[in-house]
């Protein structure tokens, strides 16, 4: 049977390489030794799933790339645990997902540290001399933001929601009582 060149993770092999740790962690809890490691198997497939999944189109651009590849294996060894053989026989599946959403999590982290740098920025420059040497042409709107490839909806998003105060029951909102 030849092997399919699309695939780059062999899901049956990682699935029962999971079963074995699984048991061995299983065992491990049973006589009250420390956890096993991750096989170097299935450390190399949540590696190749971070890789591969961060050169998509929706992530490859991003400068903190490694950071993103290194979050998701953190994750994914973080919760290799919770993997039930019992529900699911498809460990890629499992792992990309982790992988994906701990490439959410860092993309928003960076966002929030490029609106944090925003704000400085900003803040620091009083006379508008940062802002004429980071377009020194005038064109565009917020130099602040384009230098730090923000867009208007990230600096809108990022910014605190501002709580309203509750008004007392029996209260019309004026501060006088009915």
């Amino acid at each position: 049977m030849a092997k399919n060149s699309d695939h780059y993770i062999d899901n049956k092999l990682f699935y029962s390489e999971m079963i074995k740790w699984k048991d061995e962690v299983k065992s491990a809890e049973e006589t009250d030794d420390p956890k096993p490691p991750v096989t170097e198997y299935i450390g190399q497939c949540f590696l190749l799933i971070a890789e591969r999944l961060s050169t998509r189109p929706n992530f490859v651009n991003y400068p903190f790339r490694e950071e993103m590849v290194g979050d998701a294996i953190e994750n994914c060894l973080m919760y290799a645990g919770n993997f039930d053989p019992d529900k699911s026989k498809n460990p890629f599946a499992y792992f990309t997902q982790i992988t994906y959403y701990a490439f959410l999590r860092r993309i928003q982290r960076e966002k929030k540290q490029d609106h944090i740098k925003y704000k400085l920025m900003e803040a620091a420059d009083a006379k508008g001399e940062l802002a004429a040497i980071l377009d020194p042409d005038g064109a565009k709107k917020n130099p602040y933001a384009a230098h730090l490839r923000l867009t208007d909806n990230d600096i809108v998003n990022m910014e605190p929601k501002k709580k309203r105060k509750k008004r007392a029951k029996g209260s019309t909102g004026d501060g006088e009582l009915f």
